[in-house]
């Protein structure tokens, strides 16, 4: 320690940033250069962040006499004026390698008002911020490293997968080509399937170029529907219930280019109503979709099509057959009360616009269809198309609810095509490109 420059001494001793980083010093021995050259970018930080970054250079450098310097650094940390101060460092260094440094030291504590203790406290301030960059640092740095063996993982997955997929399709192929060596043509009838790519439905049928075709079924589906999106005879009217708007948003847009009139019941309903600002008690309502349900609203008076939603609605205290009931505005409902079912008077509006349709289009339920006391609704309107259909309309229903009121109510053969195509009617009718059909047609 006694061959410590004077330079040095003072710069341990000078402002903030220096007496703070004076608890990294742990030895000077033979880095004396090393260390000058640090110290002096040490002088110009700006920041406790820097100051971290060049400790821990210091750190790297600096590695005996921990013990002579640490006590030093304990026994200045309990001494309160400069007497005292300069007398501990005299214990340590001979008198003139002190007496520049504990000059600098005087007018450091004079500007901090003659209180070392205020000095003290701004390099345990300065020193604490640099240890929380450190951890900070270090939590960063840990974070990071989580994130890429994550990514690693998914990465690994992702490749598997891709694997597997190439093996599926390489099966697929020596499947295919086994089973179209076994006829002279290919006859596909499954318009249920027909959105999926499978082997048997979509692959197939390059095996046979010119000897393909669509069965009866699968023929009268797409008749039906091509009916309705582009050869309709209007006024043309599509009622579409269910649940959720989400699931019915591509089709409700794609029809907006070929119907007049569209009727919106069943849950989705409430979603509208609350995006106006209505109030809805506990119905079902999707938030995360109230502004699609403004945006449709707002497309369906671009393109001139006349929006009707159930205007009063039945009402229940629970999901229950026995709940009690009764008939309120859409807008109205209570709180602990939900929308079940469409009131008498929006069916009769309903019936109104149906009547006077000459092609109508049938997707979801317009209540509770499961519960046969929320069911008068939905049954109602299979009542409606089936004395549609005998006036003249062409009607097309479609989807699980809505034939099966057709069916129970003994209707199935009163309107004009019952589909049974489930998921691949719902893609046909958003506009979509099924595969089934595009290898028949290619």
């Amino acid at each position: 320690f006694y061959r410590m420059k004077r330079k040095y001494l003072s710069a341990l001793l000078m402002g903030t940033l220096t007496v703070a980083s004076m608890s990294t010093f742990t030895s000077c021995k033979d880095y004396d250069d090393d260390i000058s050259n640090l110290q002096g970018q040490i002088d110009k930080l700006a920041s406790a962040d820097e100051l971290a970054a060049k400790v821990s250079e210091l750190q790297s450098l600096i590695s005996s006499n921990k013990s002579d310097i640490s006590s030093l650094q304990s026994e200045l940390a309990k001494k309160t004026t400069l007497d005292e101060v300069k007398a501990e460092l005299e214990k340590y260094a001979e008198k003139q390698y002190v007496d520049d440094a504990v000059a600098t030291l005087d007018a450091a504590v004079k500007a901090q008002g003659g209180d070392i203790t205020a000095l003290q406290a701004a390099v345990k301030a300065a020193q604490d911020a640099a240890d929380k960059a450190a951890a900070d640092a270090k939590k960063a740095n840990d974070d990071i490293q989580e994130m890429l063996e994550t990514l690693a993982t998914k990465a690994e997955v992702e490749e598997v997968k891709k694997a597997a997929k190439a093996a599926l399709k390489e099966s697929q192929k020596k499947f295919v080509a086994k089973l179209a060596s076994y006829a002279d043509c290919y006859i596909n009838d499954a318009f249920g399937t027909a959105h999926r790519a499978h082997a048997s439905t979509a692959l197939i049928a390059e095996y046979f170029p010119n000897d393909k075709m669509f069965g009866y079924v699968m023929e009268g589906e797409i008749k039906a529907i091509d009916r309705v999106l582009n050869n309709p005879e209007h006024p043309v009217t599509a009622i579409i219930g269910g649940a959720k708007v989400s699931s019915k948003i591509g089709i409700i847009e794609h029809l907006f280019d070929a119907v007049d009139n569209m009727i919106i019941g069943g849950g989705m309903v409430y979603t509208f109503i609350k995006a106006q600002g209505g109030k809805i008690g506990k119905s079902l309502c999707e938030d995360d979709q109230m502004e699609l349900a403004l945006n449709i609203m707002k497309k369906a008076e671009e393109k001139g099509v006349k929006l009707f939603l159930s205007k009063e609605v039945v009402i229940a205290d629970a999901f229950s057959n026995d709940a009690n009931t009764k008939i309120c505005l859409n807008n109205e409902i209570p709180d602990e009360w939900e929308g079940v079912d469409a009131a008498p008077s929006t069916l009769a509006t309903w019936e109104e616009v149906i009547m006077q349709s000459k092609t109508i289009l049938w997707n979801g339920p317009v209540g509770v269809f499961e519960i046969p006391a929320f069911a008068k609704g939905t049954n109602r309107v299979a009542e409606m198309l089936a004395k549609a259909t005998e006036a003249g309309a062409f009607t097309l229903v479609g989807g699980g609810d809505s034939v099966a009121a057709v069916t129970q109510m003994g209707f199935a053969n009163k309107v004009s095509y019952v589909s049974t195509g489930g998921g691949a009617m719902l893609e046909y009718l958003e506009g979509k490109v099924l595969p089934g059909i595009a290898a028949i047609r290619k």
